[in-house]
């Protein structure tokens, strides 16, 4: 089970299922993957492991549930102290105060999570002996998936409400990847139902059973969400509160999940793989769904009228004051000849070398990722908020860094940074690093925005 769990690696997404200690489920809707042929997938890119298991093997080794799933987790006590410098005395007392055994920790449960969650998603996955059969009492070897649907094709296929091309009306668009339940089958078209749309695509471009099972749960990706009464919790090298401390997350950061054992989850961030406490975690699982023709419409309408907001914005209000003697203002950079995005992209790039502060804000003095971000955007006028979380959704989206333009910020798991051009960024990397440039793909892009 620990083999084959952690082989699972994830991928991109528009539709997300949110998940409370993994049994209480909440579907919600995400935007549209496409926007235009400018800026095509108002969702998120997608980069594939080459780690990965199939659901047959799977299901030739994978034990029942662990007895203790459904056991309460004990408070792991691993908050930190809510300034970013932590006394060591004060980190003692934190580390000391845990009750953390040396017991080798429970199986990876994120396995089981996915393809759970893929039956709540759609309804197309179903325990063999009925559709009231408990999510406990089911294990994943009893699932069949004859329901199960998933797209494969290069961008996205047409949802129709007649099968056939030319006198069938679209409806959706069902884009690669994307999930959804199985209806019936008529001339070589299959009838769907995913998300909010049903009807009727045509069969080559779509996957069913067993093998659509594998495929999603290739696809799928998981994602933890901090959740903590105070405003920071310690992020480790291993899964125990006697491993080193090698960072910091934040109240609201939203981060992509590499494992889950019992109490801890494997997160994604700047300063590396590191282990957390799920007790301060929520967790969603993202799947892609159709979106239909008039979501999209008015997504493609909500994310123009944001851009002109912010361009007109900074026509009024990028700022003529410089940070200091050292650096030149915002409004400098702005010249009839170049673009708003470049002269963000420029501005940014003068306060290289500056310090990264966790928490901070100061372009000289110190700031972390998101704080950069916002920071150098208020100084053209455009107001975000204060974590790279939040900043997967502002703006349009960009199909990519194949199609990013300098000005637009590229998301990660925990992190958030601003493209300059030429594959490269400048962010606000680690204490260590402070503020500096690097290559855009050095992780996982998990979303392009553009801001102007």
């Amino acid at each position: 089970m620990k083999k084959t769990a952690k082989q699972i690696m994830t991928a991109s997404v528009v539709a997300a299922i949110t998940i409370s200690n993994m049994n209480s489920i909440i579907v919600c809707a995400a935007p549209s993957r496409r926007v235009t042929s400018v800026l095509p997938q108002a969702g998120f890119t997608y980069a594939l492991g080459d780690n990965q298991v199939s659901l047959s093997t799977l299901q030739n080794s994978m034990d029942e549930e662990n007895s203790n799933s459904s056991k309460g987790a004990s408070k792991k006590g691993d908050q930190a102290n809510s300034s970013s410098s932590i006394s060591k005395s004060v980190a003692d007392k934190i580390d000391s105060s845990s009750a953390v055994t040396d017991t080798t920790p429970s199986a990876s449960s994120i396995t089981n999570s996915i393809l759970r969650d893929i039956q709540a998603a759609t309804g197309a996955v179903n325990g063999e002996s009925g559709d009231d059969q408990s999510e406990d009492s089911s294990s994943v070897e009893e699932m069949n998936y004859d329901n199960l649907v998933v797209a494969k094709v290069e961008d996205y296929v047409y949802i129709r409400d007649y099968p056939d091309k030319d006198q069938g009306e679209v409806v959706g668009k069902l884009p690669d990847k994307s999930v959804g339940s199985f209806i019936e089958e008529k001339d070589g078209w299959y009838k769907i139902k995913s998300g909010d749309v049903e009807g009727w695509v045509k069969g080559e471009f779509c996957i069913k059973g067993s093998e659509a099972a594998d495929y999603a749960m290739k696809e799928a990706r998981v994602e933890a969400t901090v959740s903590t009464t105070d405003s920071t919790l310690n992020a480790r090298s291993e899964a125990s509160v006697e491993s080193k401390r090698i960072g910091y997350v934040s109240q609201g950061e939203i981060f992509e999940v590499i494992d889950r054992v019992d109490g801890w989850a494997k997160i994604s961030m700047e300063e590396g793989d590191a282990w957390v406490s799920t007790d301060f975690l929520s967790f969603k699982t993202l799947f892609q769904e159709a979106i239909s023709k008039k979501a999209e419409e008015e997504q493609l309408a909500k994310e123009k009228a944001e851009l002109e907001a912010n361009k007109k914005a900074a026509s009024k209000s990028t700022s003529d004051k410089s940070e200091g003697k050292n650096y030149k203002s915002a409004a400098s950079y702005t010249t009839e000849t170049s673009s708003i995005g470049s002269a963000v992209a420029e501005f940014a790039k003068q306060f290289v070398g500056n310090p990264y502060v966790y928490g901070g804000t100061s372009l000289t003095e110190g700031a972390d990722c998101s704080g950069f971000v916002m920071s150098v955007y208020k100084n053209f006028g455009v107001s975000l908020s204060h974590s790279s979380g939040a900043d997967r959704s502002v703006g349009a989206a960009v199909d990519g860094l194949g199609n990013a333009q300098p000005g637009d910020i590229v998301c990660y798991s925990g992190h958030v940074a601003i493209y300059i051009g030429n594959g490269q960024i400048v962010h606000a990397s680690t204490a260590k690093t402070g503020i500096k440039i690097s290559n855009a793909d050095y992780r996982k892009v998990l979303a392009v925005r553009r801001i102007l």
